[in-house]
């Protein structure tokens, strides 16, 4: 028997919701990062974010987080500082329906970029990003913490069109 492996991804892409990050959220975000990424982010990071009020949402599914996202807002542009799906729940188009939802809740008229930095080493991500008109600004030598040293990050860049 076939499986429609799309079709399994738009219901299940259907039923996540989101909501806005509190503290309560922190302790599953870190097991989501710490999953994800070799150099996670700290809990201190997270805690910073939240109360320095940049824009932070959590993916839930089943009530469960499983995806999570952080935008910091400045005159003119928003800047993801963190967009990141739970290794369990990748490659099911939840991360491009997670950067949709982030970039659709910074639709204010000043904001007329997005912009983010992915590893040079990150194919995948920086596929998704450019599928979804990112486009490469430039590179942030030495940015990201490696195994071996450190990792050059590339600046992707969206313009916001606004029409009337």
């Amino acid at each position: 028997m076939a499986v429609n492996f799309q079709s399994m991804n738009d219901e299940m892409t259907a039923m996540v919701e989101f909501r806005t990050m509190s503290s309560g959220d922190l302790k599953q975000v870190i097991s989501i990062e710490e999953k994800a990424y070799p150099h996670p982010w700290t809990l201190g990071i997270f805690r910073d974010c939240l109360r320095v009020g940049y824009n932070a949402w959590v993916m839930t599914f089943e009530n469960a987080v499983i995806g999570y996202g952080i935008v910091m807002l400045s005159p003119g542009e928003a800047h993801i500082l963190n967009l990141c799906i739970s290794p369990d729940y990748q490659k099911k188009g939840l991360g491009r329906h997670l950067m949709r939802y982030l970039i659709k809740t910074t639709d204010r008229t000043d904001v007329d970029m997005v912009l983010l930095e992915v590893r040079r080493s990150n194919a995948h991500a920086q596929e998704l990003y450019k599928s979804e008109g990112f486009h490469e600004l430039g590179v942030r030598k030495a940015y990201y913490p490696a195994d071996k040293g450190r990792e050059d990050a590339i600046i992707l860049a969206k313009y916001i069109s606004h029409d009337t």
